[in-house]
């Protein structure tokens, strides 16, 4: 098979799981264990802008992994050096550590890119119809690093299979806690406010939000402090895979891209038409 011109092709696991409509679900749980690392959150608190229009800041995150997921080589450098031109604004100091955090730090970075990564693949796990065998997940993983290395992150340290990944969260845990910037992010991704912008989405965001919740581990929802009835993570299991089943048929495939935006949902589209030709 001819190789595609970007970090990343149509043979790619990654274009299988995070071309996937449950995708959205991985991205909600990678904000809600992403926000237990202090540094990173610190970050986030202080100079992001998400309680004010959460929307671009989804539709942000949402084009730069469809960018260097989905994109050539020339559209995935220009997503990762936008990202790089904000993170040299975003330092400070995390008042519950009392170290200094850089966005651009590669520990950080290497934290933000394992919890996104891993939540696709969590997502997909639980609530994708079809099933990735085991070297299918090992492989998965492994394609992750040349994404993380776009943003600075030594490849060499990034995790290449599940175990790996498994070892390197085992490595970070004690690093974890709750903090009130932490409650208030959680709060936010779980309870959206109802805002004239966040009003018309509120129902599938706290579903999604809620199929998120049910895919963190348990011992970081304890952390947290949150959770929900098993009865709730048993429907959610139920009613999800056939819902993200219809999000692929041609009438509906594009409804997901109200939310995530316009450039997204345009690098998905040419995404499908060379998978179908690659068929």
């Amino acid at each position: 098979m001819e190789r595609d011109d970007g970090l990343l092709g149509p043979e790619s696991v990654a274009w299988r799981v995070i071309g996937h409509p449950v995708s959205i679900v991985g991205g909600l749980r990678s904000l809600i264990v992403q926000a237990l690392h202090p540094l990173a959150m610190a970050g986030v608190a202080q100079h992001s802008d998400y309680r004010r229009r959460p929307l671009d800041r989804l539709r942000r995150t949402s084009h730069y992994v469809a960018a260097t997921t989905y994109g050539d080589k020339a559209t995935a450098l220009a997503a990762a050096a936008h990202v790089k031109r904000v993170h040299k604004r975003v330092r400070g100091t995390d008042p519950v550590t009392g170290k200094r955090y850089s966005a651009d730090d590669p520990e950080t970075q290497l934290w933000v890119h394992c919890v996104e990564w891993h939540s696709f693949l969590a997502a997909y796990r639980t609530y994708a119809t079809s099933r990735l065998g085991p070297a299918e997940e090992d492989r998965y993983i492994a394609e992750g690093a040349p994404i993380a290395a776009l943003l600075g992150v030594p490849e060499a340290s990034v995790p290449a299979s599940v175990e790996e990944m498994r070892e390197y969260f085992a490595s970070v845990r004690p690093q974890l806690c709750v903090s009130d910037y932490t409650r208030d992010a959680i709060g936010f991704v779980l309870n959206p406010p109802l805002t004239r912008e966040l009003l018309p989405v509120q129902v599938p965001l706290r579903i999604t939000a809620a199929a998120a919740l049910a895919i963190t581990p348990r011992d970081l929802r304890r952390l947290a402090g949150i959770g929900q009835p098993r009865i709730v993570e048993g429907v959610l299991r139920a009613a999800v895979p056939p819902a993200a089943a219809a999000l692929r048929l041609p009438l509906l495939r594009d409804a997901p891209g109200i939310v995530l935006g316009a450039e997204s949902r345009e690098l998905g589209r040419r995404a499908r038409q060379r998978l179908a030709a690659a068929a």
